[in-house]
């Protein structure tokens, strides 16, 4: 069998054969050719990532909100690998992540992001920044002892628990083919002579990078990072404010289908098509998120500062709730540089304010919650 994308390779012989997939390079040959359906969702998709980049270049705490963001896409990315854990889970000071694989996992992929966009400063986006990232990915948590940081040196394959190389799901390409595939995949991500629009690039290059299937674990986590990666590289995003990974998470399914398509027939527009809705919906969400997120910024720096002289601790506590929205006294208190009982008032005027909730336990151990934060947070966790 073979198509466009790619064609099925017979590997060892007799009892032990087995078919691999080997991806053709990209970009697909013949040309991806879009219809009306697929120029219009490209010009959407397009014009709402520009209006979500310009109204993240305008609120000054854009920061505060990439790093909540940054939680949530790693708590779906990982949810739709399987993690099991909430949004609370995630930011509650009271859990050990070292206790917790599922929290262990999500934390991991905060720090590989913050990690990569860091990176993205000094190199340009090639093998050896995935491979780092991936390293950061894997540190200490499931999967680690599976190569972190490296490209798989043995077959890998993706069926359910159990599965085996007869009957698999999808077989990626073997390890010569993959090494062949990944700088091939490096010098596409880094050309500049293709005309293709970079949203249609992107989708490309994730489909490419999920279907080489490169690391022996968390090719999905790695594969839906490039996205934001790859359009901070060519400058449509100077933040990573862009996550589709709820978008995923909610069309899972039609997710793996349609990848599996461009695979079985060579059909990568109708692929193109679904990234460029998830695109669209997810720089939708994101700004009413980012205007809600101000909005209520405003609102309560606004009650704060009526309170007086008490105002200049309650409004350090604020900008500290915006990156820790569940907090406990002693641990606040540390951060914040205060004493225990300066963080106490403090809580206690929130909580009169009505901005914060004790959510837990009983007197040096309990825990605040910002509730109206979290509910926009939560959505789709």
């Amino acid at each position: 069998m073979a198509n466009r994308a790619g064609t099925l390779k017979t590997n060892l012989s007799g009892e032990a054969a087995y078919k691999s997939f080997l991806p053709s390079p990209l970009p697909p040959n013949p040309p991806i050719e879009l219809d009306a359906e697929a120029v219009s969702l490209l010009v959407s998709a397009n014009k709402q990532l520009a209006v979500l980049e310009s109204i993240s270049a305008r609120i000054p705490s854009i920061n505060l909100f990439v790093s909540m963001y940054v939680r949530k896409e790693a708590l779906m990315s990982s949810q739709i690998e399987g993690t099991q854990a909430t949004l609370e889970d995630v930011l509650d000071p009271m859990i050990d992540e070292n206790a917790n694989r599922n929290v262990a996992d999500v934390i991991n992929y905060i720090k590989a992001t913050e990690f990569a966009v860091k990176k993205l400063s000094e190199l340009p986006l090639c093998n050896r920044l995935i491979k780092e990232t991936h390293a950061m990915l894997m540190e200490g948590v499931r999967g680690q002892e599976r190569s972190p940081g490296e490209f798989r040196y043995s077959q890998n394959w993706i069926g359910g628990q159990g599965s085996t190389l007869k009957n698999a799901r999808y077989i990626p390409p073997n390890t010569e083919d993959m090494t062949h595939a990944m700088s091939d995949l490096e010098k596409y991500i880094n050309a500049d002579d293709d005309d293709l629009d970079i949203l249609i690039r992107s989708a490309l290059i994730h489909y490419q990078f999920e279907t080489i299937h490169p690391f022996l674990d968390g090719n999905g986590r790695i594969g839906r990072l490039l996205i934001t990666l790859f359009l901070m590289e060519k400058g449509l995003l100077a933040t990573p404010v862009l996550y589709i990974s709820y978008f995923l998470k909610k069309n899972r399914i039609e997710y793996y289908d349609r990848l599996t398509e461009v695979r079985n027939k060579g059909n990568y527009e109708q692929w193109v098509k679904f990234f460029l809705q998830a695109v669209l919906e997810s720089a939708e969400d994101a700004a009413v998120t980012i205007d809600k997120l101000t909005a209520l910024h405003d609102k309560n720096t606004a009650a704060i500062t009526n309170m007086g002289r008490a105002s200049k601790n309650a409004l350090q506590l604020l900008t500290y709730l915006e990156a820790n929205p569940i907090i406990e006294i002693t641990k606040t208190a540390r951060a914040l540089d205060m004493s225990f009982n300066t963080v106490s008032a403090a809580i206690k005027r929130l909580c009169d304010a009505g901005i914060l909730v004790q959510s837990s336990g009983e007197q040096r151990n309990r825990v605040f919650s910002y509730e109206e934060y979290l509910n926009l947070l939560r959505e789709g966790t």
